[in-house]
């Protein structure tokens, strides 16, 4: 399968046309979003750009039903009233609210995750540490069964800088999980170019600097996953 992965948003709206004029063009069979939907330099007043993103996420996610969203941190803090760069108390109630919406806009069983798996594909905000699974997850018999109980962990284990939400392999060396078998797909950490090293996909190439210049090549990665590769750039 062909995935179309839509890196960290952070109130660039036109994102989702970007992308869903590429999956209508049919270089992804489906999509997976990294969201940090909200929050950006210096719009923390701009609740209009913070609704017109949301919007267009929620328009995305209507036309293409199967497309997996992955949590950011960005996201959470809205819904777990944590702080964080970025943060803005003007659009609090704003960012819960389409949350909200964007989960209403999903089908059944397709919910809003920390981790979505498509094959031997892992998708998540921040990465997966080999030793965050050993330290906090009680059953290990399957790939499934932990990403399910990861999945159901509050702020308590992943408002944490090791956590698959915040964690930057990008910085550090540390072992990930399931190096050998599984490809992990990340955001989080702003990249010059879509990379990887080790298990790991590097993909937030939309962030800005302060100024509002481009970090990244603001290209969107398509994977394979059943051969677990970085296809193409789009």
């Amino acid at each position: 399968m062909k995935a179309l992965v839509i890196p960290d948003v952070h109130l660039k709206p036109y994102m989702f046309k970007e992308a869903a004029e590429w999956m209508r063009k049919g270089v992804a069979d489906r999509a997976v979003c990294l969201m940090d939907i909200p929050d950006d330099w210096n719009r923390e007043y701009d609740i209009e750009l913070y609704a017109q993103t949301f919007d267009a996420a929620i328009s995305f996610a209507k036309e293409f039903p199967d497309t997996l969203w992955c949590y950011g941190n960005h996201d959470l803090c809205y819904l777990w009233n944590e702080r964080e760069s970025g943060y803005s108390r003007a659009a609090a109630y704003t960012v819960r609210n389409k949350l909200e919406e964007l989960k209403e806009a999903l089908p059944a069983g397709n919910q809003i995750r920390y981790i979505q798996r498509i094959d031997d594909v892992l998708f998540c905000h921040g990465g997966i540490l080999q030793a965050f699974v050993e330290e906090n997850v009680k059953n290990t018999d399957s790939v499934d069964q932990i990403i399910a109980e990861i999945n159901t962990m509050g702020p308590e284990q992943l408002w944490s800088s090791a956590s698959p939400i915040w964690y930057r392999p990008q910085y550090h060396q540390e072992t990930m999980y399931e190096e050998d078998s599984l490809l992990q797909v990340v955001g989080h950490t702003p990249v010059e170019k879509i990379y990887r090293s080790t298990n790991v996909i590097s993909c937030d190439v939309f962030s800005t600097y302060r100024d509002g210049h481009p970090i990244g090549t603001q290209k969107y990665p398509v994977i394979d996953t059943v051969e677990k590769i970085l296809w193409k750039e789009v």
